[in-house]
């Protein structure tokens, strides 16, 4: 089967493979992410076909023969350069997997476009990390200077990428809110964070789960996931449900919550060689917490010990949602002398956790049939314990365990404002991004974010958009004021802002008991 990619005529086999597969294993393009194959639900494999953005995992590779395709190597060079420094001016690019799919889908707007069209666009991608603003204040940004002249922050277009980078504080201040050593600068808004799926030697063995706990292997993605026999997860008609029950008393506020899903956008993956270490699952972001105990290392380290060959190990959206931790459910009461009673699923370290902002809180750790929970998900337990003070206070001001302190307000248009204390800024831009993407966070934590479990306690949504993840066209406005005379060391601020926002949010929906709050959830 023959068809044109970014210019130059390719010839490949037709055996039945999607274009993403067809570009990732077959072709080595590595920019085409795939965050949910083949649920076609995230947008991290947009590509063009003959001009026109295409998810690429839902697309059969027969479908573009003779056609032509063009992934982000095969934009025009200063073009491309040009969105990539201005999503890294604008801090719309944090763990750089979402942002190549999104580029693509943007390199199709006209210069015109408005933000309601920049919305309906984005409508076809789902981001974790920014919060959607920086996107699009960059991308604004970019159709009012089209052709060859300065991006946002003064450079010219035909400038390279590479010779663009960041500083040494911006990297410092993204390691500290992303919680791993992470990279920043324009390569990575195009894809090129050093993911694990992405760096594994091409004549690796791929593995992938199967459902009794084992690994199925093969020479490609498709071909291990064939031999997984697995069947496609779907959205569940299930209605989420909360696991515990508030606890008896006269209490000032109550709170319960539900099985939430991380959702980060990189599914799980390693890669070893014979008697070597594994890659990293965590690459250049954090997972928020998600990914600190991943299977996938040790499995890649085995697997290749015992086929005495490279090894590349790759857990699918399902089962990053079957196997990886959730956030702890909690349900709670207390009273406005900061005395109460939290009941939350068993989770090693979870108390520990409530008691370093809430020490007049009884926690009672509860044997729930569930998914595995972590307390190193984003600000696990004391970011429910702040929340709950900063309710029977009124006010949404938190300082976090590690002394960062934030406090957040909602106007009634829904303009969200906040305002951190996280010691030296280093750099605003991406203090200021992570700061947005934890509003995100957050917002959807309290309003639409949960999964359905059932009785045994198995998860029942296995697609992207089902865990209720806001999209752009949801997002209110965020301001973010930064003190930026803060001689104080510089701290992780952004999960101090996830909490305080999160109060925000609940106080100005008037503190329902359940979260999420509204129970009709993102399609």
């Amino acid at each position: 089967m023959e068809f044109v990619l970014n210019g130059g005529a390719v010839d490949v086999p037709d055996d039945g493979m999607s274009l993403l597969d067809v570009l990732r294993e077959r072709l080595g393009i590595h920019s085409a992410k795939d965050g949910c194959s083949p649920q076609g639900q995230c947008g991290c494999c947009t590509v063009l076909v003959d001009g026109q953005p295409r998810v690429a995992c839902v697309t059969p590779a027969r479908r573009v023969a003779g056609r032509e395709v063009t992934t982000i190597e095969g934009l025009e060079p200063a073009r491309r350069d040009a969105m990539a420094d201005a999503f890294t001016e604008h801090g719309a690019s944090q763990c750089g997997f979402c942002t190549p799919g999104i580029l693509m889908r943007l390199s199709a707007l006209s210069a015109n476009a408005t933000k309601e069209k920049i919305d309906q666009a984005l409508l076809a991608h789902l981001c974790r990390c920014t919060g959607w603003q920086t996107i699009e204040e960059a991308t604004r940004a970019l159709l009012s200077h089209p052709g060859d002249k300065p991006p946002p922050g003064g450079a010219p277009a035909e400038v390279a990428t590479s010779a663009r980078p960041r500083t040494g504080g911006a990297q410092r201040r993204a390691e500290l809110e992303g919680g791993v050593a992470q990279r920043v600068g324009p390569e990575v808004a195009l894809g090129g964070g050093g993911f694990a799926e992405d760096t594994a030697p091409p004549e690796a063995l791929v593995a992938v789960p199967t459902s009794d706990g084992g690994w199925a292997t093969g020479e490609t993605l498709a071909e291990a996931r064939k031999n997984a026999g697995k069947v496609q997860g779907r959205r569940t008609t299930i209605v989420p449900t909360h696991p515990l029950d508030v606890p008896e008393g006269n209490w000032d506020v109550t709170l319960r919550t539900t099985w939430v899903e991380p959702a980060y956008l990189e599914p799980d993956a390693s890669w070893c060689l014979p008697g070597g270490e594994p890659a990293s699952p965590l690459a250049n972001g954090g997972a928020f917490g998600g990914k600190a105990n991943s299977i996938a290392p040790q499995a890649a380290k085995r697997l290749a010990e015992e086929h005495q060959r490279p090894v590349r190990v790759v857990l699918s959206r399902e089962d990053t949602v079957r196997l990886g931790p959730k956030r702890p459910p909690i349900a709670a009461g207390i009273n406005r002398d900061g005395t109460g009673v939290i009941r939350v699923v068993r989770t090693p370290g979870i108390a520990d956790a409530i008691h370093a902002v809430a020490p007049k809180l009884v926690v009672e750790e509860i044997d729930v049939a569930g998914p595995p929970t972590s307390s190193a998900i984003r600000a696990a337990g004391w970011a429910e314990a702040a929340v709950l003070l900063a309710a029977v206070n009124g006010r949404a001001e938190v300082t976090a365990p590690n002394g960062a302190r934030a406090e957040a307000t909602i106007a009634t248009d829904g303009t969200v404002t906040v305002h951190v204390s996280a010691g030296r800024p280093l750099d605003t831009t991406i203090l200021r991004s992570y700061c947005i993407g934890a509003t995100h966070m957050a917002i959807g934590w309290v309003t639409s974010e949960g999964i359905a479990v059932d009785e045994e306690g198995r998860p029942h949504d296995l697609t992207i958009r089902s865990f209720g993840i806001l999209r752009a066209k949801d997002m209110p406005h965020v301001e973010v004021r930064i003190d930026e005379d803060d001689d104080r060391e510089p701290i992780n601020g952004s999960d101090a802002v996830f909490a305080a926002v999160a109060a925000a949010a609940w106080l100005d929906r008037g503190l329902p008991t359940d979260w999420p709050t509204e129970r009709g959830r993102t399609p």
